[in-house]
């Protein structure tokens, strides 16, 4: 599996878990594109936490679904830095169908639903209702919003969310739009119904974030697009990941119902 090397060494020999480990080896964050655990292994210090936020990070937007992340054969020298993982949890809450969970021995780590062994935790995954989430893979090219609406509005009447066709086809155009003329690279569509609300998100893979400044002058030819999304979503927003942005909104139907009664 490919392991991504974090700082943090330490030396001597400590007990985890019952067992000897190593102090000395730096904390590795292990995926398995095929699994749905991500495995932390070694020292985790405060030097270590950017490290481990990437490698979540990347693990949630690369593939739909709920994590778990396997703590068993971690250490967390220094409380400050395990709250990393409730901190990742805090920011993909409003993605499509992610989540992150832990398999954690020692319970030590706060704001995040935990079991003490895999099992468990796997267990408490099989438990919850999977997620239709679906995702598209797309050129920026003059007509990627068009195929995104086209997407999203198929899905939305799949779903039975069909109040939320327009707002999400407004949604999904304007971040489409943004990825073509200032990101330049490949995008992924991905939402996922979750009760009456739709979870939209675009990933691509620059580093520019969108700026929101509130309404635009009269005057001001384009620098809507993001106003566009303010009105239709009830919260929005825009994480950034090692290689790229998640820019995400959620949608509620209950919002649709009121605007038109109003």
């Amino acid at each position: 599996m490919p392991g991504a090397e974090l700082s943090g060494a330490r030396s001597g020999p400590a007990v985890h878990n019952g067992a000897i480990m190593p102090t000395d080896v730096r904390c590795r964050v292990e995926t398995d594109e095929a699994s749905e655990v991500v495995r932390l292994i070694g020292v985790l210090d405060r030097s270590g936490v950017d490290a481990v936020r990437d490698g979540l990070l990347t693990r949630l937007c690369g593939r739909p679904g709920p994590v778990v992340a396997d703590l068993t054969g971690l250490r967390v020298t220094d409380p400050a830095a395990g709250g990393v993982f409730a901190e990742v949890r805090r920011e993909v809450r409003d993605w499509p169908a992610a989540d992150l969970l832990l398999c954690d021995p020692t319970g030590a780590v706060d704001g995040v639903p935990a079991w003490p062994t895999l099992d468990g935790a796997r267990a408490g995954l099989a438990a919850a209702p999977p997620a239709a989430v679906v995702d598209a893979d797309l050129p920026p090219v003059v007509g990627a919003a068009r195929r995104a609406r086209q997407f999203v509005a198929e899905a939305c009447v799949r779903w039975g969310l069909h109040e939320l066709v327009e707002p999400a086809c407004i949604a999904v155009t304007e971040m489409a739009n943004n990825v073509v003329a200032h990101a330049r690279t490949a995008m992924t569509v991905r939402l996922a119904p979750r009760d009456s609300t739709l979870h939209l998100a675009v990933r691509d893979h620059s580093p520019r974030q969108p700026a929101f400044t509130g309404p635009a002058p009269l005057d001001t030819v384009g620098g809507r697009g993001l106003l566009l999304i303010d009105t239709v979503a009830r919260r929005w927003g825009s994480s950034r990941v090692p290689d790229g942005k998640v820019v995400w909104c959620v949608l509620h139907a209950d919002d649709e119902a009121a605007a038109r009664c109003g």
